[in-house]
């Protein structure tokens, strides 16, 4: 595992009432190459990866896409949501399997002048779901984390087609995509169940592509074993809390934008982190398909989650030198000291600056970053006026801003 993949997520927790019991354990984000097989000891974003750039593989892992469809003898015309009352697991298996898809993005790696030799493009492979037919185009929902900085993106139907597919919308913090591709051999699609309804001990299962896309449309089975867990991870875009349903459904690398299915066939979740390592089975992780509809509507909409934009970097306390923070009230035990800002930003304009530790937002206090973007995007939305509670060289400094959205790309 190479060190940039390692990070500490903290507080899983199970919060029905907001009441929070406060855990930790080391997650590690897994990307393994289709031959090298599964690597352990992390909460894995499932994707496979395939790359002789990395010296390590890792293991992205998360759950499996279960689509539903009609038989084959419908027209490509005729798309049908499938979750109707089936006769046995089997049955309801067999339909759901033909919405889920394989997807393998490719990045290509910058060319060394100096060397004849270049290294060849970066490959990941990971599942969807086809969830929606309109007009010629199907929509594919998948992790974040499996097309991520993706040059070119493919996609493998249950008929053995590959088609070519473009990213519609994508989000880091709550790791989702939405691609879009050719709707004409796509048949059926996968309907949306209610993931608030779910107990645990239900039913579940999941059916992706562990390892790859030679073990396609794997199916696993087990039960939800709690709802409403909160897991801070770190994504592209910084650590972020996770609501999400645990499993004890088999998950592995490759099964990452997959999808976790109750016994009507329908989606309830969409499967992207697991618990792996030495004693440590059963514990996977899936997005609530509730927590997940409004952002694939809105990345269909408008191509990307807008959230308020403040214009700054910034880092926790125990990245920096203990002298910076010598000046501040021992009444502070929390806040993030600014790196950077954006000249043309909220910020900017108003007059922060680097080297600013910021403390509140409109009185509420920070404890870090986390904490932050948490504020930033759920207490607030863009258009809203925020005050800035500042230390600038030991001084207590107030700074007003009107919140605007986050810049395009």
């Amino acid at each position: 595992m190479t060190d940039r993949d390692d990070y500490e997520v903290s507080n899983i927790t199970e919060h029905p009432k907001k009441r929070w019991k406060k855990g930790k354990t080391v997650v590690k984000r897994v990307v393994s190459t289709v031959s090298a097989g599964v690597i352990g000891s992390v909460l894995t974003l499932a994707v496979v990866i395939n790359t002789p750039l990395l010296k390590e593989t890792e293991n992205k892992e998360a759950a499996v896409p279960a689509a539903a469809a009609e038989s084959e003898h419908h027209s490509s015309q005729d798309v049908q949501q499938l979750s109707a009352n089936t006769t046995s697991l089997a049955d309801m298996v067999e339909k759901a399997s033909k919405t889920v898809v394989g997807i393998v993005s490719t990045s290509k790696t910058e060319e060394n002048p100096f060397s004849s030799m270049n290294a060849n493009p970066s490959e990941k492979s990971g599942s969807g779901v086809l969830f929606k037919k309109e007009g010629k185009n199907a929509f594919i929902v998948t992790n974040n984390h499996v097309i991520e900085g993706a040059d070119q993106i493919e996609v493998n139907l249950e008929n053995g087609d590959k088609l070519e597919a473009e990213l519609i919308g994508a989000d880091a913090l709550t790791d989702l995509a939405v691609l879009k591709i050719d709707g004409k051999k796509v048949d059926s699609v996968m309907k949306f169940g209610d993931s608030d309804q779910l107990r645990a001990g239900e039913q579940v299962v999941a059916i992706g592509n562990p390892l790859g896309l030679e073990f396609s449309r794997t199916v696993t089975q087990g039960i939800v074993s709690a709802v409403n867990r909160s897991i801070e991870v770190e994504t592209s875009a910084g650590k972020w809390e996770l609501n999400v349903i645990q499993t004890d459904a088999a998950i592995n690398n490759g099964n990452s934008g997959g999808a976790l299915v109750n016994t009507n066939g329908e989606l309830i979740g969409i499967n992207s982190l697991k618990i792996s390592g030495n004693g440590v089975e059963g514990l996977g992780f899936a997005i609530p398909i509730n927590d997940a509809k409004p952002l694939i509507e809105e990345m269909i909409q408008h191509g990307k989650i807008e959230r308020p934009y403040m214009g700054i970097s910034m880092v926790d306390f125990d990245q920096v030198a203990p002298q910076y923070l010598q000046k501040l009230p021992k009444s502070i035990e929390g806040g993030v000291i600014i790196t950077s800002v954006d000249p043309d930003s909220a910020a900017g304009k108003a007059g922060l600056q680097m080297e600013d530790i910021l403390v509140a937002i409109n009185d509420h206090k920070i404890k870090d970053a986390s904490d932050l973007r948490r504020l930033l995007y759920t207490e607030l939305k863009v258009g809203d006026k925020a005050s800035l509670q500042v230390y600038r060289d030991g001084k207590e400094k107030t700074f007003f801003i009107t919140l605007t959205a986050n810049p395009e790309g």
